[in-house]
Parts: C-alpha cells; structure tokens; sequence
C-alpha cells in the first residue's frame, strides 16, 4: 500500500501556512491565495475531514497597515505590529470561510499554554469543542504578549505541537518551495525532490550540513525539526509548495506532490508508547472488577463507576496507577480530574458528575486513548 494513502485515509489535519505565502513575501495580505486554500479547505470539510489552521502573517500585515517598510527590531514595536495585522489576519480567514457558511475561531497561543499541564488540556478541549462545532480552529503564537524566553520560535514547531495536542493523523505544511530536496535547487541543476522518508531519518540531517544546506534555507530546517516533532504522536507530516495548483486537493487524492515525511509507529502505538514511558505515577485509583475487565478485555475507557479507591494528590493531566482490589496494577493513564475531583466522583455513573461536581470536563475518568495497560 503507497505510503500516500495515510494522507488520503486523514480524518484530523493541521495545515500550516507561512508569511510568505500569506503576504505574498511581504506585501500585505494575498488575498486571492488565501480564499484558494480555503476553498480547498471547504471541499475537505464537506468530505468530513477536520481541520485546524496554522497561521502566519500577523506582523507583515500589521506592517502593512502601519506602512512600514523595514521590520523592526524593538521587541514592543513587533508585538504592536503584531496585534494591528491579527486583526485583518482573522477577518481575512473568518470572511473567506464565511462564504462557505463555515465559521471560524482565533486560538492565540504561547508555550506556556503547552507546557503547563493544565492550560495544555484547556486548549485541547476548547480545539476538540470547535471541531465538533465545525467551526475551524485558526492558530497563531500570541506575538502581541510573547517575549524571546516564552516563544516557539516558528509556527512550523506550533503546528507540530498543535498536531499533538488535538491527536491529527497529519501536519501538511504550506511553503514556497516544493518541499525538500536532496541539493541546494537553486545552486544544483540535478537536485532532486526527496518524495518521501522516515521523518527521524539522519541523511535528513546531513543535507542540512548545519544549517547551510537547503534544509538550513528558506526556513526548512525548523519544517524537519516540525516534522520530528509531529512523529512524537503519530501524525504524518507533508512539506509541499502552496503555491502548486489545488495543492490540499490533489494531496488529499493521494497524489505524490511535496515531501512525506512519516512516524516510526502508527499514532495510536506511538502515544501508547509515550504513556507507557511516563516512569513516575502521581496517584493511585482502586477499581473493582468490573471495570479491570473492560480495560483489560474490552479496550474501553476508565469511567467514575469503576474507581473504587482515589490515593495521592494529582492535578488533572497527570499520570496515575490503576489497580484492582488486591493492590496489582493493571493500567495507567492521564486522569480527566484532579484528587478531590476524582474522590467525589468515584463509584458514580458519569451521568451525575455535573450533580456532585455542579459541572462536568469529561465523561470518562480516563479515557482509553490516554491509557495504557501493564
């Protein structure tokens, strides 16, 4: 089976579109290429896929409408540029989508919204509501509050970390150029366009020659460091010209357009394979018979019924044991509710945690894609 298929058989995308694309390298907002992509867009929602937007363009627009020429190099002058061109970079996105009766939605977001557990799952749930909303997600690094400590760095990384955050089968990158090649294009009559490889593969690296090879140019070092980064979960990642006609189309029929560059492992044992090497649980959750049964044979989630016993103090997100009534540990997993939640809820069907709690986050104590047996 061709590789290109996970692409076509993708049912949670992120796409990533840069500056240069988006502004047309600098001249303000190309509008036109703008409304193509989410025209394309458009054609995969109808057929059921999910999408999130990956953003650039905040700055160069706001240049532009400030009328300045030259970046600046103040850190405040570039969040104020940032801020002026956000606005005329959603409107763009909400209007173009709106003629498809799509609506859209601005996520800004910063590392630390990814590093601390807590906010890491806020943003997943408000990304995964939207999806189920239909409304399509449009993301960008809050470069209005952002400072050097606290910044991704690029969007490429953003979009990898996006890709893991909502579990999508695949990243395609956006860019201007084709996608990676073996030489230098622009100096090697003979460069070749690499079609596909593993996404940790080390030749990848010595093209780069450190940053002075075509991976090193244009930005697409950061676009394999993406890639790697998206392979954590599972997720596939397409590094493809977005100026190729009907580029999202014809990638999504499977055609060989751009770079493939794929994960180790399928997602779903890629993320088992992440849980499983989390070394430290923060608690413990007692469950009874019933509840070992379907984890261990039916593959199901963990619900509040199941949990007999709640041990330690653990925040939401955060690794816990399972165990059954002997004390034999038969899973483990990230839990949907902190300690004195998950006391209060256990041994109740899910239906009446909104009666003990006044609210509910998850339906499910764990839920089996965050759970793994030992």
């Amino acid at each position: 089976m061709s590789e290109r298929l996970q692409v076509r058989r993708a049912r949670r995308l992120v796409i990533k579109i840069g500056s240069a694309l988006l502004t047309n390298d600098g001249r303000g907002l190309d509008v036109p290429a703008l409304a193509g992509w989410v025209d394309q867009m458009a054609e995969l929602i109808r057929a059921g896929v999910e999408l999130v937007v990956v953003s650039s363009g905040s700055v160069a627009e706001g240049m532009t409408r400030l009328g300045w020429s030259r970046r600046p190099e103040h850190l405040h002058e570039l969040q104020a540029a940032a801020a002026v061109g956000q606005m005329g970079l959603v409107q763009t996105w909400e209007a173009q989508f709106r003629r498809h009766d799509i609506h859209a939605a601005q996520i800004l977001l910063t590392h630390d919204d990814l590093s601390d557990r807590k906010r890491y799952l806020n943003a997943r749930s408000t990304l995964r509501t939207l999806l189920d909303f239909g409304v399509i997600p449009i993301v960008n690094e809050n470069d209005t509050v952002v400072t050097d400590e606290i910044r991704f760095g690029d969007n490429d990384t953003l979009g990898a970390l996006v890709s893991n955050l909502i579990e999508a089968d695949g990243l395609i990158i956006l860019t201007d150029q084709d996608g990676l090649f073996n030489k230098d294009p622009r100096k090697s009559a003979d460069a070749a366009l690499i079609t596909e490889r593993k996404a940790g593969d080390p030749e990848l690296d010595v093209m780069a020659g450190g940053g002075a090879g075509v991976l090193g140019r244009g930005g697409m070092q950061t676009k394999l460091r993406a890639a790697r980064l998206a392979a954590r979960s599972g997720a596939f990642t397409v590094i493809v010209g977005g100026r190729i006609d009907q580029v999202v189309i014809r990638l999504r029929t499977g055609e060989a357009l751009g770079t493939l560059l794929l994960p180790e492992q399928g997602r779903i044992a890629a993320r088992k394979q992440w849980l499983a090497s989390h070394l430290q649980t923060r608690g413990r959750l007692t469950v009874d018979a019933g509840a070992v049964h379907v984890l261990c044979r039916g593959g199901r989630s963990l619900l509040p019924v199941g949990v007999r016993d709640v041990a330690g103090q653990f925040r939401r997100g955060e690794m816990v044991s399972c165990v059954d009534e002997s004390g034999r540990e038969v899973a483990r997993g990230l839990v949907n509710y902190d300690a004195e939640e998950a006391r209060a809820i256990a041994g109740h069907a899910s239906d009446r945690i909104v009666e003990v709690l006044g609210y509910v986050s998850d339906e499910e104590m764990i839920h089996r894609d965050n759970l793994v047996l030992v």
